[in-house]
């Protein structure tokens, strides 16, 4: 007869280690019980007094657990997982890491399962893992395959639409708990490394793809203000993800950050249109330090001299993101790439007019305009949020690219792209210049118009087409007009009261002098030389009348107002004498100009004389009335009556309305003639004045 000794034979229940006993306990018989917090307290009293034991209570949880999947007894998965839970949070010691171990291999083994319900379960527990500061940092631990299996799980295309959601909602958040645990690690730096980030970074972006409110997804603040309602939305919380990587990302991790971006809006052909682009960049901007906002942009750069071949929607398209990019970076620090950055526009404006010109339809051009307009923007908004000195250093960066005929242009090939391509680059550079210069304050003029500078653009100001010398008075203007006066004295009229206008102006300076001293004569010649060109249009003549008007309230001094004195006659005489032989409109164009100015000077210097005699002029006779109305009216005379003295500035009257103290007014009496450099010269015996320019004394008429 066989003896029966309790504990001794079948199942040999006492002498089954402690640890076991009390992992078992904490199963009930009927998993829908729960977990038995009685027992789950001895197991967490036992564990927490014996750390030496942990590892074995894990990997005997690990163990269970392994086969209650392979059952399929899900109720049992469930309260193996909240005993791991209970246990990690419970346990900081050094012995907890053989315990990790166990624990993300059972994590591990419910995201390979194809239970949602069960992947949804091992990511929650890994995320309350990935919210627990380890005492020590973790030599070997290794999260790859958490990593691929998350990102697996971003990208789910589960046929239930809620299941789906769950899934990668579940997939985002242990992203965001894979990059909680690692990136402030500098043992994990791994996770920064390109395999990683070509998960993360795209299973992100395809989240915020879904994104119903473009318009929110790219706003400054984070979308975790949103609160309860982000955490089961993929886009928000793929977004918050994002931000927060982005945020963590340290100075030499920033270029495998930005990488994938590009490369996933590359394969997603999000780039036109590419609203989604310029939102996820302007995430990136406003997420990372503003330090390394310049290896954004050199990233940008980059890509776009990758695409050369790309559609130019397309380009315009990385283009328009970089606009956005150096936007925001301009409010901050940009980096040492400002050159560099202009260097690439203007390679790709270049690179634009190739391909306009061999464009074979009038869409084909205008889509390349697209590319080019976008450019200049680019340009213009950057340059004008530069500080002064370096916005004339990125001045005379575009002047130099600018192909100015007669001087060397190392950058431009003028004769493989021919006149009509020169002259388009001619006028998007100006049109960028003009940009850049707006709003540009410099205290000298020396330093803000070099001779470097002020050369090329006044070679461009004689040019055969209206439409430059128009870009270059502008420029002028910009860069001239320190107090925003321009506005005020739009359009060629007879100002009743100048001093309505509330014209700011200070004091010439010394070095404001200077520069008139050694550049005032080249003013001077291209106002001239500008006025007497035949395809000037209204909008010329206006440019030129505030271009008169500018240099009078900035860089006037008594010297200066003679010489703009002599200027306007010798304007006036070449209408009366026309040896130039212009079109009637042009030669009552100048006189309206000639007119205007003088209205304008002679209340800005307030000589009631020179006011007076201006007012004769003007208003002498009601019925011929001025050669303003003329033009306004663009009813021309047959000509120009040279006798009536009454209605022309006469330099002898002007000379005795400015014959005060402060004026030398006898230089009046020396015709201007148009120089390219030096003060003027008084003309020798019996030489003829240059250009064929008379003066404008009683016996010429």
């Amino acid at each position: 007869m066989a003896l029966y000794v309790p504990g001794v034979c079948g199942c040999c229940g006492p002498l089954r280690p402690r640890y076991k006993r009390l992992v078992d306990n904490i199963f009930p018989e009927d998993p829908k019980d729960g977990l038995s917090k009685s027992d789950m307290e001895k197991l967490t009293f036992y564990a927490v007094s014996a750390p030496e034991k942990l590892d074995r209570i894990g990997a005997y949880l690990a163990e269970r657990l392994s086969r209650d999947v392979v059952r399929h007894r899900y109720g049992n998965v469930v309260i193996a997982m909240e005993a791991l839970d209970q246990l990690l949070m419970a346990c900081h010691s050094q012995s907890i890491k053989p315990f990790v171990e166990s624990f993300l291999h059972m994590v591990a083994k419910l995201l390979e399962s194809r239970e949602p319900d069960l992947q949804v379960l091992g990511t929650n527990s890994f995320v309350k893992f990935a919210n627990i500061e380890e005492d020590t940092p973790s030599y070997h631990r290794r999260y790859d395959f958490f990593v691929s299996q998350f990102s697996a799980m971003c990208h789910s295309t589960h046929e239930d639409p809620d299941t789906r959601t769950r899934i990668r909602v579940a997939g985002i958040k242990g992203l965001q708990g894979v990059v909680r645990k690692t990136v402030n690690d500098e043992l994990q730096a791994i996770i920064w490394e390109p395999q990683h980030m070509d998960k993360l970074i795209p299973s992100m972006l395809f989240n915020m793809q879904d994104s119903e409110d473009m318009d929110r997804l790219g706003h400054p603040s984070s979308p975790s203000a949103a609160g309860q309602e982000s955490e089961e939305n993929p886009a928000a919380l793929a977004e918050s993800c994002f931000r927060e990587l982005l945020g963590r990302a340290a100075y030499g991790n920033m270029n495998n950050a930005v990488r994938p971006v590009l490369v996933h809006l590359d394969n997603h052909h999000l780039w036109d249109p590419n609203e989604f682009a310029v939102s996820c960049f302007r995430i990136i901007m406003y997420s990372i330090q503003a330090q390394h906002s310049h290896h954004v942009i050199q990233q940008v750069l980059n890509h776009l001299d990758t695409h050369q071949k790309d559609t130019p929607r397309a380009r315009a398209g990385i283009v328009q993101v970089l606009l956005e990019t150096v936007a925001i970076a301009a409010k901050g620090s940009v980096g040492p790439t400002v050159l560099e950055v202009f260097n690439t526009l203007l390679k790709h404006l270049r690179l634009s007019v190739d391909f306009e010109l061999g464009a074979d339809s009038r869409r084909g051009s205008a889509i390349k305009r697209i590319v080019q307009n976008a450019i200049i923007q680019t340009i213009g908004f950057f340059g004008g949020n530069l500080p002064d000195y370096q916005r004339a250093e990125v001045m005379m960066f575009i002047m130099g690219k600018v192909p100015v005929f007669g001087t060397p242009c190392h950058t431009l090939d003028t004769v493989k792209i021919g006149h009509q391509g020169t002259k388009r680059i001619q006028t998007m550079l100006l049109s960028s210049l003009i940009m850049v210069t707006s709003g540009f304050k410099s205290k000298s003029m020396c330093t803000a118009l070099p001779s470097a500078f002020l050369d090329p653009l006044f070679s461009l100001s004689l040019m055969e087409d209206s439409e430059l010398r128009q870009l270059v008075l502008e420029i002028l203007h910009n860069i001239i007009d320190r107090h925003d006066n321009r506005a005020k004295l739009r359009g060629i009229r007879i100002i009743p009261n100048v001093a309505a206008l509330k014209i700011k102006r200070e004091k010439i300076s010394k070095q404001d002098i200077s520069f008139m001293k050694k550049h005032g004569q080249q003013l001077y010649r291209h106002i001239f030389l500008g006025c007497k060109e035949e395809d000037n249009n209204h909008k010329n003549f206006e440019l030129l009348f505030t271009t008169l008007a500018v240099l009078t309230i900035e860089l006037a001094n008594e010297e200066v107002v003679i010489d703009l004195i002599r200027v306007a006659v010798a304007l006036q005489d070449m209408s009366l004498v026309n040896e130039e032989n212009l079109p009637m409109w042009t030669r009552c164009a100048i006189m309206a100009l000639v007119a205007a100015y003088f209205n304008f000077l002679s209340q800005m210097i307030a000589n009631s004389a020179l006011c007076q005699h201006v007012s004769k002029v003007l208003f002498s006779d009601k019925h011929k009335c001025h050669v303003l109305f003329l033009v306004i009216c663009r009813s021309l005379p047959e000509c120009l009556d040279k006798e009536d003295k009454q209605l022309y500035f006469l330099t002898s009257e002007l000379s005795e309305c400015l014959s005060g103290p402060g004026y030398n007014s006898e230089r009046l009496s020396i015709p201007y003639v148009p120089q390219v450099t030096g003060e003027a010269l008084r003309p020798s015996p019996g030489r003829p004045p240059v250009g064929g320019v008379q003066s404008m004394s009683e016996p010429s008429l």
